[in-house]
């Protein structure tokens, strides 16, 4: 008779959880970590713009005068004077929005794994962008979806190849960021918006707009979302974050989304992990009560644009004959495509002995990469030192 082995093994992960991989850009920060590193790789916003002293002042009024409500649970939808507020600044912006259309977030990124749990099973299509957001291609991955890249111009989206696509292939949702796109900083213009809401209408198809980044603007005038497109309301959901235009580490973002979409959204956040933290969501309804966010913004972004210069004007040095980059109108990235013969998943370990980083192209294509491509940040460091690490980029790159 056989005998058992002392100790079994244990039964393997989930199939999708061996599947998918980490992600590429945390890889790469973790390769250049170093102080000395200039690095144009993360999406990071840069922290000595943080109002940190009105972040501080809204977290003591509310641990001051209600600390058992701040410390306590909170319900699954969210605070309502955050929910009211966030309501507020949507309709002021275009889109008529109540409170009770908001579910607020850990963080816009926890949106996008509440979507795919409520919107997909294995084997769903997914349509997205070409290239486009990597945590976005990650959450769609672990839910198990196929997912199919559209055909994309400097405006973003082919509406027609998009049609296509969604008769062919039969996707349950379109995942764009239409403004300030990451990562290639392009906007989708406002008659290229209705062409995609049209088609979602014609053909039953749900949109997820994720706008992170359309607040901070430089130049040009603002464009409105798509779900205030005629016939989207029923089926765009719009995700929002304070991570870029307050802070990231209070992890608060949202989502406005039809009525049995948000129901089901708030289902999964309830087994995901009850509700985002009740001081982290009264501490930014305070400051949206008692500061200026849009000042603040304002302030950011002008600082955001001389540093969009600064690498703009760096740019023709440090890149090779022949490269091609695009002149975002604001947001946080610039995408560039160097000569067909470069490879830059290839070329970053030399360019990072030079102490400078950028982010390969190739991991935000879903489908055939194009590997001259790079994304570069331009919002974390001052003007001084984006020239800086252009001047290191231009010597690692060189042939």
């Amino acid at each position: 008779m056989a005998v058992a082995p002392a100790f079994a093994p244990v039964p393997p992960l989930a199939a999708r959880a061996r599947s998918v991989g980490g992600s590429p850009v945390r890889d790469i920060l973790a390769v250049t970590a170093r102080p000395e590193v200039i690095n144009f790789a993360g999406g990071l916003p840069a922290p000595e713009l943080f109002d940190a002293e009105g972040i501080a002042e809204a977290f003591r009024a509310v641990l001051a005068e209600s600390p058992a409500r701040a410390l306590q649970y909170s319900t699954t939808e969210g605070e309502p004077a955050l929910r009211e507020a966030l309501a507020a600044r949507t309709s002021a912006r275009g889109l008529a929005t109540a409170a009770d259309d908001v579910l607020v977030t850990t963080g816009s990124q926890q949106a996008l794994s509440l979507l795919a749990t409520a919107l997909l099973e294995p084997g769903d299509t997914v349509l997205v962008e070409s290239p486009c957001y990597l945590a976005a291609l990650q959450a769609f991955a672990f839910a198990g979806a196929r997912i199919v890249p559209v055909p994309c111009d400097a405006d973003g989206v082919d509406p027609g190849a998009l049609e296509d696509l969604v008769v062919r292939e039969r996707p349950k949702l379109l995942y764009t960021v239409p403004t300030f796109q990451n990562p290639t900083g392009r906007t989708m213009p406002a008659a290229r918006r209705a062409a995609v809401a049209a088609v979602a209408a014609r053909r039953g198809l749900w949109i997820v707009e994720d706008d992170p980044y359309g607040e901070l603007r430089f130049e040009g005038e603002r464009v409105p979302w798509i779900a205030a497109c005629e016939g989207a309301g029923d089926r765009v959901v719009l995700l929002g974050s304070f991570s870029k235009v307050m802070a990231p580490g209070p992890r608060l973002g949202w989502l406005r989304a039809p009525a049995e979409l948000r129901r089901a959204c708030a289902v999964a956040k309830q087994a995901a992990e009850l509700h985002t933290p009740t001081v982290n969501q009264l501490a930014a309804a305070r400051y949206l009560a008692d500061r200026d966010l849009d000042a603040h913004v304002a302030r950011v972004a002008g600082a955001y644009r001389e540093r969009r210069d600064a690498m703009l004007a760096g740019l023709p040095d440090a890149l090779p004959e022949g490269a091609a980059w695009d002149r975002p109108e604001g947001g946080m990235f610039l995408w560039a495509r160097l000569p067909e013969t470069y490879d830059t998943t290839a070329l970053l370990p030399e360019v990072v002995r030079h102490d400078v980083a950028y982010v390969p192209g190739a991991p935000f294509y879903a489908g055939a990469p194009d590997r001259s491509t790079l994304r570069l940040c331009f919002v974390t460091q001052a003007p001084t030192e984006i020239a800086e690490g252009l001047r290191r980029l231009g010597e690692g790159l060189r042939k």
